[in-house]
């Protein structure tokens, strides 16, 4: 069984480059938790992508905390379509949650809808943060960011935590 865990970990650490993070755990944790069923790019690949469009798939309470600046909330639980008929199916998109999970649920739909060229932000917001990139609150940078649960917070490691 050692053996098998420790060919997973390699495995896992192989993975291509959009699945980079700054932790090893929440990288395996992340490779196990989601389905990689959509195209996937890390924070550290943001600038290769010309003009992005940033949809948000969290919660309305954690997009008001603090968000990447421009970014569209879309939501999650209560997703619809509507809230991208004004966006062309030929722009880049990313979209992102609190660590992927939910953003990738969220590409799936716009894929299916027909949207060319949708990644999910590997991490999520959180590696964003953790990254040092900025956020914003609908008036300014601001360093607070909606944590999502006590638990999932641990893989958050800068900012102020809001929950």
């Amino acid at each position: 069984m050692k053996i098998l865990l420790i060919f997973y970990s390699l495995f896992l650490m192989n993975q291509t480059k959009a699945q980079e993070v700054s932790s090893t755990p929440y990288r395996i944790m992340l490779n196990a938790l989601l389905s990689h069923s959509v195209p996937e790019v890390s924070v550290s690949d943001i600038a290769s992508l010309e003009k992005i469009t940033w949809l948000d798939a969290r919660a309305k309470e954690e997009y008001e905390v603090s968000s990447i600046e421009g970014a569209i909330w879309v939501g999650y639980d209560d997703f619809s379509m509507d809230r991208v008929e004004g966006i062309s199916k030929d722009v880049n998109i990313v979209v992102y949650c609190s660590i992927g999970y939910r953003s990738e649920k969220i590409s799936e739909k716009l894929i299916s809808a027909g949207y060319a060229n949708v990644s999910n932000l590997f991490g999520g917001i959180f590696e964003w943060k953790n990254e040092g990139r900025k956020l914003y609150d609908p008036s300014r940078e601001t360093n607070k960011i909606h944590g999502y649960s006590k638990v999932w917070s641990i893989w958050l490691n800068k900012g102020e935590k809001v929950y």
